[in-house]
């Protein structure tokens, strides 16, 4: 069997902004060595800024604040406060890293996204590493980690309209359904119908502040009328959908 993509159909619904500000405002810093000023580690702080304390013979060779959704986005909130990558055993994001520094130190046309396609690159190979190692906290790293899990999450995120059940999902893990319901709750701390309709809402917002008809977006996430979107949509949301969409 091939392996899954548990990153893509995610991340092509949030938009990553880099934008160069000074230490104490940052959540993403790459920290360099003081002599030979080759990077040597990065830290980012999904939801808040980073801690910019340097070591021994470091300092700071970019600051920035890296803005992918906000709360909005489900991985920022599964990190942890901080990620760190020391370089030392990740030697081939040095690239990107000078690439970054380079781009922001000497202002050229489409500089801004350029910060926003190396920052890209950068976030994703961060989450990639994450995973990778295996998440410790509850949450949906966790979930993406677990090779039974992930291949269910992976149709939840790239079919959110589809009208899943129980035993479908379960069957996408490989699992039967009263294990699969077990082990989502216990690696993701949610049962998998409960992070379906998170997600759902997630996009669901994403379609209303575009503007997009609330009878569209209900038919596109499985809604049965527009009616009980609008339900369920007050009730993540603490608003009406209709009262995102754009006045002009």
């Amino acid at each position: 069997m091939s392996k899954i993509d548990r990153l893509s159909a995610l991340i092509q619904h949030f938009e990553l902004h880099v934008a160069p500000t000074n230490p104490a405002a940052a959540n993403l810093v790459i920290f360099e060595d003081q002599q030979t000023a080759a990077p040597t580690r990065v830290v980012f702080a999904p939801l808040g800024t980073a801690d910019i304390a340097t070591e021994a013979l470091e300092t700071i060779g970019f600051s920035a604040q890296a803005d992918w959704g906000g709360a909005a986005n489900p991985f920022l909130g599964a990190l942890p406060k901080a990620v760190t990558l020391r370089l030392d055993t990740e030697p081939e994001v040095i690239h990107i890293l000078k690439a970054l520094q380079a781009e922001s130190a000497t202002p050229r046309c489409g500089g801004g996204a350029v910060l926003d396609r190396l920052g890209e690159v950068l976030l994703i190979r961060l989450l990639r590493l994450t995973i990778e190692r295996g998440a410790t906290d509850v949450g949906l790293l966790a979930g993406l980690a677990d090779p039974r899990l992930s291949r269910a999450i992976v149709a939840m995120h790239d079919d959110p309209g589809r009208r899943w059940a129980g035993d479908d999902l379960a069957r996408h893990a490989g699992l039967s359904q009263s294990r699969f319901s077990e082990l989502f709750r216990t690696k993701v701390g949610e049962p998998p119908a409960a992070y379906l309709r998170r997600w759902r809402m997630v996009l669901a917002r994403q379609d209303a502040e575009r503007g997009e008809r609330i009878q569209t977006i209900a038919r596109r996430y499985g809604y049965g009328s527009p009616e009980a979107l609008s339900r369920a949509f007050k009730r993540a949301h603490n608003q009406p959908a209709i009262a995102l969409r754009p006045t002009s």
